[in-house]
């Protein structure tokens, strides 16, 4: 009895192997980039949204305390 070898799937995975290199490649430099961007942002730009949350708060807090009554 003589089995026959398929060779297809061995085909397949000879072409997939640049393009899961490539897969390899663009998930740390993905990650890279995305890390910059946080580290740009939590450096220059959070400040201007903390500001804006606190004086949220504070406005909310003036607005909560005119509903009190003055004893």
């Amino acid at each position: 009895m003589i089995f026959a070898i398929n060779i297809e799937p061995i085909a397949w995975a000879a072409q997939s192997t640049p393009l899961s290199a490539l897969v390899w490649w663009l998930i740390p430099l993905a990650a890279l980039v995305g890390a910059t961007f946080y580290v740009l942002w939590v450096t220059r730009f959070q400040d201007k949204y903390e500001n804006q949350t606190e004086r949220s708060v504070g406005k909310f807090k003036k607005f909560q305390d005119s509903f009190k009554k003055p004893e």
